[in-house]
């Protein structure tokens, strides 16, 4: 009888102790179920939050990037230029080793040309002259022009250059070319040779 008794009151203690971990597992799952309710409305609201800050970071990606494509279109049209710039130039002087070389050629002429005039031989005068005219005339072609200076002309250090100074002959001299002593050149508007001129003081 007691062995019953304490079994029933075993089995009871027993149940109750079931219901009670039952009652106690629901309440723990409907707290769990309140922090995961929770925890998703924050999830949702960082990834609101986190939406707007990737959104303005992209923004601010996207305006480095267009101004560092801005830069570079700049800098390949400012090389672009640059480059076309340098091409023209160097066509422009790309005989100018040639044609400098050529240039004592031309001064014996004009040298020769001074002594022939003097001379009464008029078919060594005519035979020289035609030479000169020819060789003149192919380096104008190929862009040889003459520095054109006289005396009275203002001293202009882009295109002469000064040998020496002398007491100038008039007052309206001072300062000015008073001589040309050697005839300077330009190869397509580049100076290749400065006319050499004496200056007065």
């Amino acid at each position: 009888m007691r062995i019953g008794k304490l079994f029933d009151l075993f089995k009871t203690k027993k149940n109750k102790i079931m219901s009670d971990q039952n009652i106690n597992e629901e309440l723990m799952n409907e707290h769990l179920s309140e922090d995961q309710v929770q925890e998703t409305e924050n999830q949702t609201e960082q990834n609101e939050t986190s939406g707007k800050t990737e959104l303005e970071i992209v923004k601010e990606q996207l305006a480095k990037e267009k101004d560092q494509y801005l830069r570079l279109f700049a800098e390949f049209d400012n090389f672009k230029k640059r480059t076309s710039r340098e091409r023209i130039d160097f066509f422009k002087t790309a005989n100018k080793e040639v044609v400098t070389a050529l240039l004592p050629v031309l001064d014996d002429f004009q040298r020769a040309m001074v002594q022939i005039e003097k001379s009464d031989d008029n078919g060594l005068q005519q035979g020289v002259e035609l030479i000169y005219n020819k060789l003149n005339e192919t380096l104008r072609t190929k862009g040889l022009n003459v520095i054109e200076v006289k005396a009275g002309d203002d001293f202009n250090t882009d295109l002469h250059e000064a040998i020496t100074q002398i007491p100038a002959p008039t007052e309206d001299l001072k300062g000015k070319v008073v001589d040309v002593v050697e005839t300077g050149y330009l190869l397509n508007d580049v100076v290749i040779r400065y006319a050499k001129v004496v200056v007065g003081m």
